[in-house]
């Protein structure tokens, strides 16, 4: 039995088509076999392996005339160039450990760009229940009708749990708050982190790093909303029958309080107090066009060592800065996205602006050339059927 004409065709078409794929579309062959983000740890499965700052030493890579570090007290800190990322040195910054309100960096990472800040709401009292003994408040008070800016005016300057729960509500409740905030943090590659009460309330289980919380800080201050709140060092928050009341930013770095003095060109962000926490701060400074990201967590000495330790930490990075090899990078588990099926490559590839964007035109031209050469495969054999058929008559 022979093989008919049309049939050989087909199959030798057929290999043309494949090896026109393989040949034309590496790219795309190879986004196949990408690990799942998705899947059981999958953020994790696409990580680089362990690097210096997963050891729970102190990590600096000096050179020649860097100015020594200080002694620093706090179980883990960090220093990072928030515009490149570049870790410059840290100590055991991968140490998961409570945050406290210092986590509210992520809350409003998440939360702010679902709430416009002009959205105007009534207070119930259901939205206040939950908030735990203890925490600190801004006066949210129930019945009275707060703009959304005004909520996290007292989440920023007073880290007010009260305004917390009803942005928290506003955004879908508290458990898919939680829930949004874990996806947030897996997003942006803090994989230390694990929310559990979005105002960083002690909870057990619930902790975070150093090295996350540098990552939540740095991206705070990419978002305009985050950056002003995180900077402002006093504001007026509406009280009852008509009257408001000053409230003025937690942040000693930024504001000064008993002798300490407001540290020159602070821009922000977060501090906390739990008693298992102990004090926690994020706290970034801009200086000659450069821009530090500090974190420091549970200082063992006391009184105001926490902000005392971050000013010197950002002290020696400014005077560090390009004087040491950086120990590791605020990007290295960021999980890249994936590119999704594409029905039109032409229109794929091109941006808003007429540049290249989603797949690159290398991609693109692969998939058309590929789509090409099938359907010619296609055209070719339906002429061969028709030639076979006008043999068989």
């Amino acid at each position: 039995m022979t093989i008919g004409f049309a049939s050989r065709a087909l199959a030798s078409t057929c290999a043309l088509c494949a090896a026109g794929l393989l040949a034309l579309a590496p790219t795309a062959a190879a986004v196949d076999h990408a690990p799942d983000p998705d899947s059981p740890g999958g953020p994790r499965a696409v990580a680089p392996p362990p690097a210096l700052l997963y050891r729970s030493e102190t990590q600096v890579r000096p050179a020649s005339g860097t100015p020594r570090l200080p002694q620093v007290s706090a179980l883990s800190w960090l220093v990072a160039d928030a515009d490149t990322g570049q870790v410059l040195a840290a100590h055991d910054a991968h140490r998961e450990l409570p945050p406290a309100s210092t986590l509210k960096t992520l809350f409003a990472l998440t939360v702010l760009p679902t709430l416009p800040a002009g959205i105007r709401h009534r207070v119930s009292g259901d939205e206040l229940v939950g908030i735990g003994p203890g925490s600190s408040l801004v006066g949210v008070a129930e019945g009275h009708t707060y703009r959304v800016a005004d909520l996290w005016r007292g989440v920023f300057l007073s880290s007010g749990n009260d305004a917390v729960r009803v942005l928290a509500t506003l955004n879908g409740g508290w458990r898919v708050t939680a829930d949004r905030m874990q996806e947030k943090a897996r997003a942006l590659g803090a994989l230390d982190t694990q929310v559990l009460s979005p105002d960083g309330y002690d909870t057990p289980g619930q902790v975070s790093s150093a090295y996350d919380l540098a990552v939540f800080g740095r991206a705070g201050l990419r978002n305009a909303e985050f950056a002003r709140y995180c900077g402002t060092a006093e504001a007026w928050f509406p009280g009852r029958n008509g009257w408001s009341y000053e409230i003025r930013n937690t942040n000693r770095l930024l504001t000064g309080a008993a002798g300490l003095d407001p540290y020159p060109g602070l821009i922000g962000v977060k501090n906390g107090y739990t008693s298992k926490a102990g004090n926690t701060l994020v706290a970034a400074a801009r200086r000659g066009g450069r821009t530090l990201v500090v974190t420091v967590l549970n200082p063992r000495a006391g009184g105001f060592a926490v902000y005392e330790e971050a000013g010197e930490l950002l002290d020696w990075g400014f005077g560090a800065a390009g004087r040491v090899e950086p120990v590791g990078s605020l990007d290295a588990l960021r999980v890249k996205p994936r590119p999704g099926p594409v029905t039109d490559p032409v229109v794929a590839d091109v941006a808003p602006d007429g540049g290249p964007s989603g797949l690159g035109w290398a991609e693109a031209w692969a998939i058309a050339g590929a789509a090409g050469m099938g359907a010619g495969a296609i055209s070719l054999v339906l002429r061969c059927k028709v030639f076979e058929r006008v043999e068989e008559d």
